[in-house]
């Protein structure tokens, strides 16, 4: 057997990014623009756990380009995937047979916003992001933060190649370590090391829960008369009861494709809810039916988004690093965007860790008070209360934010509080059990069908990255309890519970780590918070193209 080396290298860069989303290439963009207007200097080094840039990227997405008119004001010329801009817009409320039309909320108006790829739109950004002299390193995970005196220093690579007891296999390579003055964390929703710096710097402690939804996305090729490219359809009622958040959104993409997908809210109580289910369910309704039935299901996938808003914003520095997009929670719900907001925020952060490296600062003491003076600020504040006035149910909530919307503009002076999401299963046996249909292979699928169409590969042997911190709970307390929820709330069907024979031990829960989509919602929602989602070793996990 060949010597194996152990040894790590390391490499040093001014600024480092972790993710290369819509925020993390949006902040190397503009640090790398701010060195060529000051005529200095600066070295910038993106790294990206998928495969490409914008494997990992899905969303809706109807796209506002205000940030990035700011950021590359000739983006048109430069021949932007951004082409189709949404030419109407529609608001239904659906019964189990029938629908209706809803007044379309201000906030979910789309005039001037364009439908797009978010992936595609990452890949472009990365390509800009290059030819100013940006490093991208796609494949390359941040697995751990490395932390001197009590300052975050650097990021460090998972080791590659190692078998299912942590032994190097021959093809083993070492991880490496990447130090630099400040590192930018752009994770995107619930990223595994922002939770770690959380706990380290208590980075939550003067602000609510942060609370998520579920989305779930395919992409059709339709033949249809209804289909009309530009057009924008959102969707609430059935199948979901009324005391549970979400919705859908159809949006008419070219070349007789939309985008379909469904959101719920990660605070449901239901432990027999199934959003996959409710996905799969949703199609069949007899109003998407007639646009679906004679289609055909290109890709899937999944993600979970940041629904907290305004007063889940946690503390933005820290020694030696700041968060920015949705890893921060930046999304603006009420108007279901959030790549804007995380762009605007990355910008902020790279002018105030620009000035800090060249005026020789330990932090970036002004990105949190610049912020706080943007439209992005503003934008939040004035919707903050819109996502937790659901918890009092659909029609109440629905009521409220018109009041709150079209009377006083976002200006009540109260702002209300969240729930954790983890907190709020009821028990399965005093839930009411929901009886799902079976697929029917032409609208709705099963997981694993979904789940080939998503393009997910992770590489054999290597350690699961879904860590539990108690081995007993899953059948001690979430079987118990709640009947194992995270065999219904994964959509991609990592966890089983699998029935031992008769007098072998009973049950036991079998992770199916290689079928993981990366949507991180097992760590949300589990009750006890006992799933810890890692990184897995480098461009693992899903590979979206036009989600």
């Amino acid at each position: 057997m060949p010597m194996i080396s152990t040894e790590r290298d390391s490499m040093h860069f001014d600024v480092i990014i972790v993710g290369a989303g819509p925020a993390g290439l949006s902040a190397a963009i503009r640090l790398k623009q701010c060195a060529k207007e000051t005529n200095r200097e600066i070295s910038v080094c993106v790294l990206e756990k998928g495969s490409e840039v914008g494997a990992h990227i899905l969303s809706g997405a109807v796209f506002e380009t205000r940030a990035l008119d700011e950021l590359i004001p000739d983006w048109q010329s430069r021949e932007a995937p951004i082409t189709l801009k949404a030419n109407d817009d529609h608001f239904v409320y659906l019964t189990k047979k029938g629908h209706f039309q809803l007044p379309t909320p201000p906030t979910m108006k789309n005039h001037e916003n364009y439908i797009i790829s978010l992936a595609n739109l990452c890949r472009w950004l990365g390509k800009q992001a290059e030819e100013l002299g940006v490093e991208i390193y796609a494949g390359f995970p941040a697995q751990d933060v490395i932390i001197d005196n009590g300052r975050v220093v650097g990021v460090s690579t998972p080791d590659m190649g190692v078998d299912k007891h942590h032994q190097p296999l021959p093809q083993f390579q070492p991880g490496m370590n990447l130090y630099a003055k400040q590192i930018l964390f752009a994770e995107g929703s619930r990223g595994s090391l922002t939770r770690k710096l959380t706990d380290i710097f208590d980075l939550r402690k003067n602000a609510q829960p942060q609370t998520y939804g579920l989305g779930l996305k395919e992409i059709w090729q339709v033949d249809s008369e209804l289909y009309k490219a530009g057009s924008v359809w959102h969707t609430i009622g059935w199948p979901l009861e009324n005391d549970t958040y979400g919705g859908s959104f159809i949006y008419h993409l070219e070349d007789n494709k939309i985008a379909i997908g469904f959101v719920i809210g990660l605070d449901y109580s239901n432990p027999w809810l199934d959003p996959f289910a409710e996905f799969q369910r949703f199609k069949t309704h007899p109003f998407i039916r007639q646009l679906l039935e004679k289609g055909e299901r290109l890709n899937y996938g999944a993600k979970s988004l940041v629904e907290g808003g305004f007063q889940s914003i946690p503390q933005l520095t820290f020694p030696g690093g700041v968060l920015i997009g949705d890893c921060a929670g930046f999304l603006n719900v009420p108007k279901i965007k959030g790549s804007h907001t995380a762009m605007k925020s990355a910008m902020v952060a790279a002018d105030a860790i620009f000035k800090a490296i060249i005026d020789d600062q330990a932090e970036a003491i002004e990105y949190t008070e610049n912020l706080k003076k943007s439209w992005l600020w503003e934008e939040l504040h004035a919707v903050r209360n819109i996502r937790p006035s659901f918890h009092w149910g659909l029609w109440p909530a629905l009521l409220y934010s018109a009041i709150d919307q079209f009377l006083f503009k976002g200006k009540l002076p109260w702002t209300f509080k969240h729930r954790a999401d983890h907190t709020t299963l009821k028990r399965a046996a005093d839930s009411k059990r929901i009886e799902y249909p079976k697929p029917d292979g032409k609208l709705s699928f099963d997981r694993s069908s979904s789940l080939y169409l998503s393009g997910t590969f992770h590489e054999e042997n290597q350690p699961c990255h879904l860590q539990l911190k108690d081995s007993d709970i899953p059948i001690t307390y979430n079987l118990t309890e709640f009947e194992a929820p995270e065999q219904r709330y994964c959509p991609a069907g990592v966890y089983e519970i699998i029935q031992n024979p008769e007098g072998l031990g009973g049950a036991r829960l079998q992770i199916n780590a290689q079928n993981c989509l990366h949507c991180k919602t097992c760590d949300i929602k589990d009750p006890q918070q006992n799933i810890v989602w890692t990184t897995p070793e480098g461009g693992g996990g899903p590979r979206y193209s036009d989600m």
